[in-house]
């Protein structure tokens, strides 16, 4: 009699199964202007703008809700040598119209990979886009569509870092992603100091004791009291952030407790 044949299970693909399956359900990344540069000094690189775009596919692909909160650096700050003695309230607003024209920059990339995406302004500006209603962003996460909130939280004083703790806490997101250049919260600046050492896990009130610049202090002290973790990686390396949200291992997670 003919043994019957036994069908192993292939270990390697299952435990990339395993790898591929997402650890959070709903995240906000938030991307500087400066990711949109480039190889340039100032503006946007289309072409950039695009390869972050495939980015955000990956992890659209996985079934996690995502929304982006981006900044306006790469155009113009609020507190930069280009704002001069102007008044801060009012290069603070300029500096909002410049996120407005990133999100909608990332939009076109985004929609020209087949995803809808939404751009919601704390700044009323119709023709560009929709108004910042809390429903209307969670509406349009639950239907599948990437959200960009843009133009901060609408008032001056306040940085797109501020606005991403702000959002994420309002959509109830799992998690901030906060992209870098570099690959975690380190000791000290790595690109001056070759001793800085990474942390794998820190909490929130060591970056607030070690004056740490993950995100500014207002925004740290936001996420800590309303436990909200923040993980920091290396956007530069591809792939990155599709493995930020399967718990890759890479990055720093900045939490309540270690």
């Amino acid at each position: 009699m003919r043994r019957p044949q036994v069908i192993r299970p292939n270990i390697h693909q299952m435990s990339n199964e395993i790898e591929k399956h997402p650890a959070y359900r709903r995240v906000l990344l938030k991307i500087s202007g400066e990711a949109l540069v480039g190889e340039q000094s100032f503006g946007i690189d289309v072409k950039v703008a695009h390869s972050v775009a495939e980015e955000i596919k990956q992890v659209h692909n996985l079934g996690v809700e995502v929304a982006v909160v981006v900044g306006g650096g790469n155009i113009f700050r609020g507190l930069s040598k280009s704002a001069g003695s102007m008044d801060r309230s009012s290069a603070d607003y300029i500096g909002m119209l410049a996120t407005v024209m990133n999100a909608v920059v990332l939009q076109d990339a985004l929609e020209r990979t087949g995803i809808q995406t939404r751009v919601l302004s704390a700044i009323d500006i119709p023709e560009m886009a929709e108004p910042f209603i809390r429903r209307r962003a969670i509406r349009h996460l639950e239907k599948g569509r990437i959200v960009i909130f843009a133009a901060g939280t609408g008032n001056p004083f306040f940085s797109t870092d501020s606005a991403a703790a702000l959002r994420a806490l309002e959509i109830k997101a799992d998690v901030i992603l906060k992209a870098t250049k570099v690959d975690g919260v380190y000791s000290a600046d790595p690109m001056k100091d070759a001793t800085a050492t990474r942390f794998d896990c820190i909490t929130f009130q060591e970056v607030l004791e070690k004056q740490l610049k993950v995100m500014d202090a207002s925004a740290i002290s936001l996420c800590m009291d309303n436990n909200l973790p923040i993980v920091v990686f290396n956007m530069r390396t591809p792939g990155n952030i599709a493995r930020v949200v399967t718990s890759d291992g890479i990055g720093t997670r900045v939490c309540l407790e270690k």
